[in-house]
């Protein structure tokens, strides 16, 4: 990705380069303790050409050369100027990842797949948070990716793009994760829709009449493919169809929706749009008198590494994060070898794993 930040990476001459390199270098002669190229050189006993040659990984150098060469760059405290390196080859092996967030469970884990694929592809990553959910917002953290140099972007948006006329994500990103940004990227993401649908039908083969639904907040787009899921798999059914009631992904939020449903005649089962708020379920139930799932069963969302520990272990839909995270890596760096511009949606598939929270309801 070019500093302009339209996506298209600007060429950069012959001209310009030895300009930079001589910079780097003469930046290095000028510092007071600084160590260039041709001190190595002189050290070794070899070219300086023989020098670049070992510090880029080129193969074309003897290994007793090599050694020496790299034995003296330990002992002069030499390191080479990856900024001019990245000129010259014309890549800063870097991808940039701009998200809204760092505190959901979802964006988190993502965001480490992302960075242990990168590091196993040779690639670092710069991540910025985007500080509000406009377009200044993300115009700001995109223009800072730009400058930081980075060959392309990969933005995990919690936002519905195409419905927010405001909201729109700049040139020069890659892919989206969490988002409905539709044909225009190349869109990767988990099965949410899949996941709920697989959520629900498991209560209803469990014999229960309907499903309550703690969603997420409506501005997610994860939160809303969920729901719609649910309201569509009880409709296919021919089963009632609750009214939805709201939370924000908190356990706070899911104690209050709790408290609401455990005096909700007919209750029983209910399908937490993740799993922290069915850890407020489950306090709000107990609070109330309500057994899970003897009186009300409970799933959940997402697989946190504790709802294995929730009393009593939570069945939920998990997530593949590392999938999700790898693919984007994957997406990205074909991109960026080809130098193309993927778009299409690649969804990851859930997997629904029970355990002591859900059974049959009470005769």
């Amino acid at each position: 990705m070019a500093s302009s930040g339209t996506g298209t990476r600007t060429p950069v001459h012959d001209l310009d380069v030895r300009s930079a390199l001589n910079d780097c270098h003469s930046a290095q002669k000028g510092r007071k303790h600084g160590v260039s190229v041709v001190d190595v050189a002189k050290r070794a006993g070899v070219s300086t050409q023989t020098v670049s040659r070992v510090a880029n990984g080129n193969p074309d150098v003897r290994n007793a050369t090599r050694e020496r060469v790299i034995a003296v760059m330990n002992e002069l405290g030499y390191r080479p100027n990856s900024a001019a390196r990245a000129l010259k080859r014309g890549s800063f092996r870097t991808i940039g990842v701009i998200t809204f967030s760092l505190s959901s469970t979802g964006t988190m884990r993502t965001v480490e797949a992302i960075a242990l694929h990168a590091a196993r592809q040779d690639f670092a990553i710069t991540l910025i948070p985007v500080t509000a959910p406009t377009q200044a917002g993300i115009q700001g953290a995109f223009s800072r990716m730009s400058e930081l140099a980075v060959d392309a972007v990969i933005a995990i948006m919690e936002i519905h793009l195409l419905d927010a006329a405001t909201v729109a994500l700049p040139p020069g990103v890659k892919v989206v994760v969490d988002s409905d940004a539709g044909e225009q990227y190349s869109v990767v993401d988990t099965d949410q829709a899949d996941g709920a649908r697989k959520a629900v039908q498991h209560l209803l083969d469990l014999g229960h009449e309907t499903v309550w639904h703690v969603a997420g907040p409506e501005e997610s787009f994860a939160s809303e493919r969920r729901a719609a899921a649910w309201r569509t798999t009880l409709t296919t059914a021919g089963r009632p169809v609750p009214p939805v009631l709201r939370g924000d992904w908190s356990a706070a939020s899911g104690y209050a929706a709790g408290l609401r449903l455990a005096d909700e005649p007919g209750c029983t089962a209910v399908f937490a749009a993740n799993d922290h708020m069915a850890l407020g379920l489950l306090r709000a139930f107990r609070e109330k008198g309500k057994s899970v799932p003897e009186d009300i069963s409970l799933v959940g969302f997402d697989d946190v590494p504790e709802a294995s520990s929730y009393a009593p272990p939570l069945t939920t839909v998990r997530q593949n994060f590392t999938n999700v995270g790898n693919q984007c890596v994957d997406h990205v760096l074909r991109q960026i070898h080809t130098n193309t511009t993927e778009t299409g949606i690649t969804l990851v598939p859930t997997q629904i794993v029970h355990r002591q929270s859900t059974a049959r309801p009470r005769q």
